[in-house]
């Protein structure tokens, strides 16, 4: 027994996926082949309990997405509907002269339910059901679900891009942002299967009042001429089957189009639609109070149903008091949670645990940007900030500290500032609950809100509401929310001042990370050739100019060939540069073996080179008119490097590098200077921008 295997037609994957084409088959069938009566009431039942079961699916779904399958459902019960009113017209047609049962007793009880023994009567409130079906309810929803599909795929670059900005911030991981893109995706064509599938209902619509007039008019002429019916009873028999057959069938179809203007109406929200309207509708104790304040006014005018208008402004107002106690109860229930104990502790002595250390990393926020840190109120920014770590550690190398959340009451309420040794070195403004227009330069219109600038990195901005989201990402924004602009900034804080968080710990606990696998490697080098202090000297210095240290392996197999020789950490870092060249120019150009880069003019190199025969790199002058010409037209350079979307690298000979770097990070903080000894063999140099060329 445990060697038997079931073949492989009868597991669950492939019997489901046989299940479509069974069903399409059966459809198909239904249409061809003669059915029986109790054949047709089991089929109309089984259509009316399916309408019923997707209505209900639709009310309890939070989001479009959860019925994904319903643009296929309504093709589906579409066919159902089709197939079953073929079969009940072949009956109809056949069996009609035998009497009202003839096509079983739901269409019996349907046509007898609506007819209530006036025919004109049951024809005009079939017609008016089809009517509301096919104009109001199909029509409605496959309009919203047009609109829909429309602002969707508009809006899908902005979310892209939001979702690009999060990923890149380190707010999400690679499979958030893969299935964050799935939903933008599903959700457009969700959208446009819906208005594609709404189609079909109305067409049904149209077609179950052509069945209906032509099984009317097709049974009189069969009853009267090959039946020799009378013209009263055939008027009778077919009149009733006809309308219970398009009532049958017309009742379904009403419920399912419900549904599907249900499901492409709603705003996505954590409530189903039930929560919903209980929630927006009743919750408000002051609206209730008035209305059925405006509701007993009518009821006390005369001439007016004065018991109908009473009786419901009495509800009303019950319902409003009992809203507004609920709301009392709640809020001192709540009140009693946040009431702590007051306890009136003697003054102790002042002793050494008084001293509090500085924290390395501290962000302190106002009081309207509590919610933010606080997880019981839904604030996610200490898990975004986790994750700012946890990325910076894998691309740079190291672990920063810790960074350390307080609230600040001097503070502007929606401010933040981020302290760096208890000294402030950035801050902005963050309004909670609303979200940050962020303009990347390609906008196609503006936002009505506040202007300001993104903190991180200075690009113009506008707080809008929520509900101007889409509209704001399908206009090419990248928008995003209160902590996003925060972790972002903070984000960015972090790897500007990344040589100072690699502190003399940081460093021993990178050495240590490392003897784990190379424990020799250590031994040889600290302390016996090199100090902590210069190993930590020689980090910060290529973490100051943007290089990665992920390689230890390579940085510390450096130093220690070279630590006998020499002890000058600017000069190691020289040497370590080179080693570590093809990982640098990897981290600048990521594609392609072509690096654009920007260089002096023969004639000026041959200054500058002079000029630091004068002494060494790092103590070397510029002469002042030669330092001001280089400066200006090296920035020039680097902004038409930019405008063409390439990073501003200037490549120099080795013996500049260090001192050209020096002098040019203030005034162009993102230029990166390599020398020539840095660049791989396998690149292929092309040169932009030729600085101090003549004209």
């Amino acid at each position: 027994m445990n060697g038997l295997k079931l073949p492989s037609w009868m597991n669950a994957s492939t019997s489901t996926a046989a299940a479509a084409p069974l069903i399409i088959v059966m459809l198909l069938a239904m249409m061809i082949l003669p059915l029986p009566a109790i054949a047709l009431d089991v089929l109309f039942s089984f259509n009316i309990a399916l309408s019923i079961i997707v209505l209900l699916i639709s009310l309890n779904t939070s989001k479009p997405l959860d019925f994904i399958a319903f643009p296929i459902v309504l093709l589906v019960t579409t066919m159902l509907r089709l197939s079953l009113n073929v079969a009940s017209t072949r009956v109809v047609l056949t069996e009609g002269h035998t009497g009202p049962d003839a096509a079983g007793k739901v269409i019996e009880a349907f046509g007898h339910f609506l007819i209530g023994g006036n025919y004109t009567v049951g024809i005009v409130v079939f017609v008016i059901l089809t009517i509301i079906n096919f104009i109001v309810v199909t029509k409605g929803a496959g309009r919203i679900a047009e609109v829909g599909a429309r602002f969707t795929l508009d809006a899908m670059p902005g979310k892209q891009m939001a979702i690009d900005a999060d990923l890149n911030a380190g707010l999400i991981g690679e499979d958030d942002a893969r299935q964050r893109r799935t939903e933008i995706a599903q959700e457009s064509e969700f959208y446009g299967a819906m208005d594609g599938a709404s189609k079909y209902v109305r067409g049904d619509a149209i077609a179950g009042i052509l069945v209906t007039i032509i099984n009317i008019v097709g049974g009189l002429i069969v009853g009267m001429v090959q039946h020799d019916l009378a013209f009263d009873t055939a008027v009778k028999n077919y009149t009733l089957l006809a309308i219970g057959d398009g009532l049958v069938a017309q009742i379904p179809s009403l419920i399912i189009s419900t549904a599907a203007g249900v499901v492409v109406s709603r705003v996505a929200n954590e409530q189903n639609i039930g929560g919903q309207l209980v929630t927006q509708l009743f919750s408000n104790p002051r609206i209730l109070y008035i209305a059925a304040g405006i509701l007993g006014g009518m009821g006390i005018i005369p001439g007016m149903p004065n018991f109908a208008f009473l009786t419901l402004a009495i509800l009303i107002a019950a319902a409003a008091y009992f809203v507004a106690e609920h709301h009392k109860a709640a809020a001192r229930q709540k009140g009693i949670e946040e009431e702590a104990p007051v306890v009136i502790a003697e003054t102790e002595e002042a002793s050494w645990n008084d001293v509090v250390p500085v924290d390395v990393l501290g962000l302190e926020v106002g009081y309207r940007l509590i919610s933010l840190v606080d997880k019981n109120q839904g604030g996610d920014l200490l898990k975004r900030i986790k994750g700012i770590r946890k990325k910076f550690a894998q691309e740079v190398g190291f672990l920063t500290p810790p960074v350390h959340i307080r609230d600040n009451l001097e503070l502007k309420p929606a401010s933040y500032r981020i302290t760096m040794k208890g000294v402030e070195i950035a801050g902005g403004e963050a309004q909670n609950g609303q979200f940050l227009a962020i303009d990347p330069g390609m906008v196609a219109g503006t936002l009505p809100g506040t202007q300001t600038k993104d903190p991180a990195f200075g690009l113009p901005a506008i707080w809008i509401d929520g509900e101007l989201r889409e509209q704001a990402q399908g206009m090419g924004y990248t928008v995003v929310d209160a902590s996003t602009v925060i972790a972002t900034h903070l984000n960015h804080v972090i790897g500007q001042h990344a040589a100072e968080l690699l502190g003399r710990q940081e460093v021993q606990q990178l050495l240590d990370h490392l003897a784990k696998e190379s424990p020799k490697l250590i031994e040889e080098l600290v302390p016996k050739t090199m100090p902590l202090s210069t190993v930590q000297k020689v980090l910060q210095n290529l973490l100051i100019e943007g290089v990665h240290i992920r390689d230890m392996r390579t940085i510390i197999e450096t130093l220690s060939e070279y630590a006998p020789r020499m002890q000058d950490a600017a000069d190691l870092t020289a040497v370590v540069r080179v080693q570590l060249g093809r990982a640098i120019v990897q981290q600048l150009f990521p594609e392609g073996n072509e690096v654009s880069v920007m260089t002096f003019d023969h004639h000026l190199e041959n200054l500058l080179l002079q000029a630091m025969q004068a002494g060494s790199a790092e103590s070397a002058a510029i002469e002042p008119g030669l330092a001001e010409t280089l400066a200006t037209q090296t920035e020039r350079a680097a902004k038409q490097q930019e405008q063409m979307g390439m990073t501003p690298v200037l490549l120099v000979p080795a013996p500049l590098r260090a001192v050209l770097a020096k002098f040019l990070r203030r005034a162009i903080p993102h230029l990166r200077v390599l020398s020539h000894d840095e660049l791989p063999d396998s690149k292929t140099i092309r040169v932009t921008s030729l600085i101090g060329g003549r004209a």
